[in-house]
């Protein structure tokens, strides 16, 4: 997928997004994204997981257009790919389902990140100096209205946008994952 257009699947339906919101799916996801296409023995090898297990869940994502069947090298192998870099959704539905079903997905993602951090400080001393420099966590309070904060989000996109790009990685270069969290905060009161 490294050499194609970047390419985003949108979910609009409330069952896709609680679908899409598995731990095991979004790790699948994930995993198929950066590393290609893998069959579900490799996919549960990889994850600590089952077969079995793995395969009912590729399926699961294949209903929804996040994944699907790659060309296979020999009649036995039958491998998944992902079908897109992305997957985006609406938040701001007024619809009470998909609102729903779009914060358990966006805590499912969150879940997600916490656990990747936590597994992170526990080997970050393993890291070399220049590693530990460079990764770490902080935060900024800002003050903006909701359309200067679309243009913020933009803009960081656009500033991590040539990163995304695998056929121009620079050499010493390894995945870093991004978060970015707008959360408003209680302008009186606890943080």
């Amino acid at each position: 997928m490294a050499s194609e257009e970047r390419k985003t699947v949108r979910l609009d339906d409330p069952r896709a997004l609680r679908a899409y919101a598995h731990p095991l799916r979004l790790s699948l996801i994930g995993m198929l994204r950066r590393n290609g296409p893998m069959t579900a023995t490799q996919c549960a090898a990889a994850l600590d997981e089952n077969v079995p297990n793995c395969s009912f869940h590729l399926r699961q994502l294949a209903k929804y257009g996040l994944v699907e069947r790659a060309p296979a090298a020999d009649g036995r192998e039958r491998p998944w790919q992902a079908t897109a870099t992305s997957t985006s959704w609406t938040d701001d539905s007024d619809d009470p389902d998909m609102r729903a079903a779009a914060d358990q997905l966006n805590a499912a993602i969150l879940r997600q990140y916490m656990r990747r951090a936590e597994a992170y400080l526990a080997v970050r001393g393993e890291e070399s100096v220049g590693w530990r420099t460079a990764a770490g966590f902080g935060d900024v309070m800002i003050y903006v209205t909701a359309e200067q904060l679309v243009t913020l989000t933009e803009q960081v996109e656009a500033l991590l946008a040539p990163y995304r790009d695998e056929t121009t990685r620079a050499e010493g270069s390894r995945p870093v994952t991004v978060v970015q969290m707008a959360i408003p905060t209680p302008e009186h009161g606890a943080p």
